[in-house]
């Protein structure tokens, strides 16, 4: 069964702005928490800017203090509108990451969209219900608090 989180927030600035910091890979961690233990471990020169097919690496820590190895591929890019990341490998039996921006009065609504499915069949479901979903609502709590630091 696949999982579903929807994040919005409204952000004082334009969409240009915001794109220019999260089309880069390199900005990612900026944006975690950092008990998440989150590394990008790419070639740096590779960073700047996102692209459909790109590849990226990373260790995460996601339960436990558990370093673990994380790809995702970006599958789709529109400038200023939306990306999507989905992952190749890594903790999820399935990834599939939607990040929307919409020009509206005063600055940008930004939108995100996971869709996901813990693994280990039922424990994944047990996993999820106890702690899974809490976690990731709490990654994507400081992420908004995050971009309301460096946005308003």
């Amino acid at each position: 069964m696949l999982h579903t989180l929807k994040t919005s927030q409204f952000v004082k600035t334009d969409i240009e702005t915001v794109w220019k910091f999260i089309r880069s890979p390199k900005n990612l961690a900026t944006i975690t928490p950092p008990k998440m233990g989150f590394e990008v471990i790419n070639e740096k020169d590779d960073l700047d800017e996102m692209y459909a097919g790109q590849i990226i690496e990373y260790y995460v820590k996601p339960i436990f203090g558990i370093k673990m190895h994380w790809v995702t591929e970006i599958t789709h890019v529109k400038v200023n509108e939306y990306f999507v990341d989905e992952q190749r490998f890594g903790p999820y039996a399935f990834w599939h990451h939607k990040h929307f921006l919409k020009e509206v009065e005063g600055g940008i609504e930004m939108t995100d969209i996971i869709h996901y499915k813990a693994p280990f069949w039922i424990f994944g479901k047990i996993a999820n219900a106890l702690f899974i979903k809490k976690q990731l609502k709490a990654i994507f709590d400081y992420r908004f608090n995050k971009i309301n630091d460096l946005f308003q």
